[in-house]
């Protein structure tokens, strides 16, 4: 399995949180600040899956991804866009939808999404390194994801609902209504879930490819040029990083 270390771990979710400051103002940052801040411990090591061969399926996996597919986003939309594709969507909106496609992978408000596989049988013979918790009301990851930022006061435009909601495509059933379409007045009106749904799968298969070549090269995602000044992280996150890891 797959190993940052603790310095790998706090570089990126120090650009997640740059991200966030970067591209959101006013109370939509507080909001999301406050419930980065929440899940601050939980969210910084959790996994983006339960099996090694699946994407990034480590501590710090999601966080990891959540750069990959913000980063791939942008770029898929310079390239759609070279080539003529109608870009109805602003960047701020693109951004919003990767960052929280899979928010749902964190869990509820109080336990985690993914526990650590106990059994060994699974680990040895399935490459499952983590499990499904049990004890959390079953719901999709898209719809945890919508209830979390309605819970913490998060709002959204359309394009962005859009978006997140169908990040996943066909490879979730309820989405087929909105990508299968033989009425003309019901195909979607927007590019973006396109885009964002090529670029998670551009994320997912450079991951597993990574994971399956055994050459992680300790990649960390760079992020954006930034617009403004961000504050400092918060002390919080060293002082995690101290207890967790021991200096």
């Amino acid at each position: 399995m797959k190993e940052l270390t603790p310095e790998q771990i706090q570089h990126n979710w120090g650009n997640l949180r740059n991200i966030i400051d970067v591209n959101f103002s006013g109370e939509r940052v507080e909001k999301l600040n406050q419930m980065y801040d929440y899940f601050e411990e939980r969210m910084m090591l959790a996994p983006a899956s339960g099996k090694e061969h699946y994407h990034n399926c480590h501590v710090g996996g999601y966080v990891e991804h959540i750069l990959h597919i913000t980063l791939f986003s942008l770029q898929i939309k310079e390239m759609w866009e070279k080539n003529g594709a109608t870009i109805d969507f602003t960047e701020e909106e693109l951004v919003f939808s990767a960052l929280h496609h899979d928010l749902g992978k964190v869990g509820d408000l109080a336990e985690d999404y993914y526990k650590v596989q106990d059994n060994t049988w699974f680990v040895k013979n399935r490459g499952e390194y983590y499990k499904h918790n049990g004890n959390l009301q079953y719901m999709t990851v898209t719809d945890r994801a919508l209830w979390l930022l309605q819970h913490f006061g998060v709002k959204m435009t359309e394009k962005e609902y859009i978006g997140l909601r169908l990040t996943d495509g066909m490879y979730e059933e309820a989405n087929k209504s909105y990508y299968v379409s033989y009425q003309p007045e019901r195909a979607l009106k927007t590019n973006i879930a396109y885009i964002l749904h090529q670029a998670d799968m551009m994320a997912t298969h450079i991951e597993f490819d990574r994971w399956k070549r055994g050459s992680y090269a300790n990649e960390v995602v760079k992020p954006k040029p930034k617009k403004k000044e961000v504050s400092e992280q918060s002390k919080k996150a060293n002082d995690l990083f101290k207890e967790l890891f021991n200096d």
